[in-house]
């Protein structure tokens, strides 16, 4: 039997050109699914089409850019009515001081890691609502939503917590229908996310050791991707993501209503 997370036929995902995005979306094609990849750099798209082959189709989009959500989500539509999954996997993240403080850059991650994925989600909520097979809807957070450890991050840190709560509640307010939510928090993974700090290298495995590589990191989710978990950790982020809903899921569950 198919799990109930692999139960779509079209994906789009969000920062699919490289890093988490790519590797998502090349496992995705290797389980028979169509995928729509979606970033900001064309040239990295037009590179990631190619080499996944199967004909995969891509589109320019800053997710940050939140006027242009909507004509995106049209033109999409309109080209691949079948698309039944979203995975808002692009974000950045940017290091903050506080007493020196770049407010356009922060309200421009807010835009990217937070505005952008609640746009995409609701503009695409009445088409996957359609769909008589339901559909999914994939949130990528990460472990320092649950826990803020890297303090040079006050903002990411800020927007990761929000998409946790947001995947909660959006996965309750829409438990009558067919569309499921699932939540990813990665831990630390050698991806280029750090590429605007000091040293852009400090999430390879030989400056630390907790870092998982992204084949890694693959490993984790896709094991509980296929169990059908609602959130999924992986390597360091499992265990922070467990005890969180040890702790505090029972009491979500009591006062939400979802059990």
């Amino acid at each position: 039997m198919v799990p109930q997370n692999l139960q779509f036929k079209c994906a789009i995902v969000t920062g699919g050109g490289n890093g988490l995005g790519r590797a998502v979306s090349e496992w995705l094609i290797s389980q028979s699914k169509k995928v729509i990849i979606v970033g900001r750099t064309e040239s990295k798209l037009q590179t990631a089409a190619k080499e996944m082959g199967h004909s995969t189709p891509y589109y320019t989009l800053d997710t940050g850019d939140i006027s242009a959500i909507p004509s995106f989500i049209k033109q999409v539509v309109e080209d691949h009515p079948e698309v039944d999954c979203l995975i808002n996997n692009a974000g950045v993240q940017r290091p903050f001081d506080v007493n020196s403080f770049d407010l356009q850059k922060a309200d421009q991650e807010i835009d990217i890691n937070i505005r952008g994925p609640m746009h995409l989600a609701i503009g695409l909520l009445d088409h996957f609502k359609s769909k008589p097979d339901g559909a999914l809807i994939v949130n990528v957070s990460s472990v320092l939503g649950y826990i803020p450890t890297s303090v040079i991050n006050p903002v990411y840190n800020g927007t990761k917590a929000w998409m946790h709560f947001w995947s909660m509640n959006l996965r309750t307010q829409l438990k009558d229908t067919k569309v499921r939510v699932v939540e990813i928090a990665p831990p630390t993974v050698a991806t280029d996310l750090h590429r605007e700090r000091a040293d852009p290298d400090d999430n390879k495995k030989e400056k630390n050791s907790s870092a998982l590589s992204v084949d890694e990191f693959m490993d984790f989710i896709t094991k509980d991707w296929k169990a059908d978990k609602e959130t999924i950790g992986a390597g360091s982020s499992s265990k922070v993501v467990d005890r969180w809903y040890n702790e505090f899921g029972p009491d979500y569950e009591k006062v939400a209503g979802t059990k």
